[in-house]
């Protein structure tokens, strides 16, 4: 507007031409020309008959406008476009299969077209996004707080769905977000009860060392087990007793007043989003775990617009301030329950194995939120995942040992040995006409604590070398011997002494051999 004025002003007023202001402007004689004729023709159509022209300043005062009509966009190649219609369509299906809040933004868009290697700008990708959507996007207001290290962490649930070996499974995001650093940490888990919940505060206290001074909660019911008036809410057991372990205080926000807790909210459809928007497909919970707390670290070591830090520098700052942590929390549901002759329980319409020998006692089975430990005696003797299914048996071959080397026929057909496929697949390939010596190299493989993968490579190695198959002597000797517990091999007195005398002896051989 200023080049604008300048070009009049030297044009009309001082009366000097084209060149001379072009070449004093540095500017070239078109653009000179274009706006002492636009200035012109607003004369005339300002001026009337009966008064001479005036100086316009509505035309001296107003920007310049600049025609760009149909540019070609050199950036958002039909690669691009076809990348990003992808994108939208994978947005449909998720929409469809009740996956919605894990639906991709258009920052979420443009990051992974940045992380495959093509360079435009996020302009580009919301103007393409408009035309194919034809949506207007209304932007929030939110106001800033100011927080001090360490005094307050936020704490709420997400709900997300995951597909696990094939299946569509719904979970739930346990998310929590400090107000100083924005520091944040989740957990999934397969319910949204007092379990997970306690669980996910054992975690999350146990993975940064520490304590905050006061946790902040909306009125979920894992929360406040009852209102009381208006106002005031009573907290549930399971809260009363991680406050009384770890000795934070705690605050609940106002009814339907979510905003309250505004760090956590965002963060749990921005945790959400960027951890499973692209990628929701997994062999397991533990993989998907995995997979979270993998992005969750690079979250936070991105630098944030409103601080220049990261969170993670933040948070550095904030440990010095945080409550010394007492130690892991012990919270389960405690049963008493009897074990039935297929040397199960049942526990919520599944049923677990424990050891054979177990069968028509009581044992002490401690649930958690992801798993069960069974105690007999104060002594563990069993640990299996939780299952969330109906009418399941999750089953442990090593728990049927003893039974299989009595009725080595019956596990052919059995379900402890279906529960492992690699295991029924050696057995039906090799072992069909020899069960007592598979039972041998199971008891072998418990004994001395071999690995899948160990006896996989073993079997390998035998059948390159044998056409015959491999045999429960040739897998042994591939293994080798582990080194055996003295305290359990050789608990007697007169074992200990026998060990003694052949050390001595191997120890002079080794001497006349020298």
């Amino acid at each position: 507007m200023y080049t604008k004025q300048e070009i009049i002003l030297r044009s009309h007023r001082e009366g000097k031409s084209l060149r001379t202001i072009s070449r004093e402007l540095q500017i070239n004689r078109k653009t000179v020309r274009k706006y002492i004729q636009e200035f012109e023709d607003s004369l005339q159509s300002a001026s009337s008959d009966e008064s001479p022209p005036a100086f316009d300043s509505g035309y001296l005062s107003s920007p310049v406008q600049y025609h760009v009509g149909n540019r070609t966009r050199y950036r958002l190649t039909s690669e691009i476009t076809a990348i990003i219609d992808e994108l939208l369509e994978t947005n449909d299906r998720k929409r469809e299969s009740g996956m919605g809040k894990q639906c991709l933004k258009n920052r979420d868009i443009l990051n992974i077209l940045h992380d495959r290697g093509f360079t435009i700008g996020y302009t580009s990708v919301c103007s393409y996004i408009a035309e194919k959507t034809s949506k207007s996007f209304v932007k929030e207001a939110f106001i800033r707080q100011t927080y001090k290290p360490a005094s307050m962490c936020e704490f709420d649930w997400g709900e997300l769905k995951l597909e696990i070996n094939g299946v569509v499974t719904r979970f739930y995001l346990a998310v929590f977000t400090s107000c100083f650093s924005n520091y944040r940490l989740a957990f999934l888990f397969n319910r949204q009860d007092s379990l997970s919940f306690v669980e996910s505060h054992v975690h999350f206290f146990s993975h940064i060392q520490g304590v905050y001074h006061q946790m902040v909660y909306d009125n979920m019911r894992v929360a406040v087990s009852r209102f009381v008036g208006k106002r005031e809410k009573e907290p549930t057991q399971a809260l009363l007793q991680m406050r009384g372990h770890y000795l934070f205080t705690h605050r609940f926000c106002n009814i339907y007043r979510g905003n309250e807790k505004g760090h956590v909210e965002r963060s749990v459809e921005y945790v959400r989003r960027r951890s499973f928007g692209e990628v929701y497909s997994f062999t397991s919970l533990e993989e998907a775990q995995e997979h979270l707390l993998s992005k969750l670290n690079g979250i936070n070591k991105e630098r944030q617009q409103l601080t220049g830090k990261s969170a993670l520098e933040l948070f550095e700052q904030e440990k010095a301030h945080l409550y010394r942590s007492p130690g892991k929390l012990a919270y389960y549901d405690a049963h008493q329950l009897r074990i039935d002759k297929y040397c199960t329980f049942s526990f919520g319409t599944n049923r677990y194995s424990v050891p054979d020998h177990l069968v028509g006692t009581l044992v002490d089975v401690n649930v958690y939120g992801n798993k069960l430990t069974v105690h007999h005696n104060n002594t563990l003797v069993a640990t299996h995942e939780r299952s969330f299914g109906r009418h399941e048996w999750i089953i442990s071959i090593e728990h049927y040992l003893e039974t299989f080397k009595r009725k080595p026929g019956a596990i052919g057909s059995s379900v402890a040995l279906a529960s492992r496929p690699y295991l029924e697949e050696l057995y039906h390939e090799w072992y069909t006409h020899s069960p007592r010596e598979f039972v041998d190299l199971l008891q072998y493989c418990l004994r001395h604590k071999v690995p899948q993968s160990s006896l996989e490579n073993a079997v390998q190695q035998i059948l390159l070398l044998s056409i015959q198959g491999p045999s429960t002597d040739q897998i042994m000797a591939v293994l080798g011997n582990k080194p055996m517990d003295n305290s359990a091999e050789f608990d007697d007195e007169s074992s200990r002494q026998i060990l003694k005398e052949s050390q001595k002896l191997i120890n002079t051989v080794n001497l006349l051999l020298n």
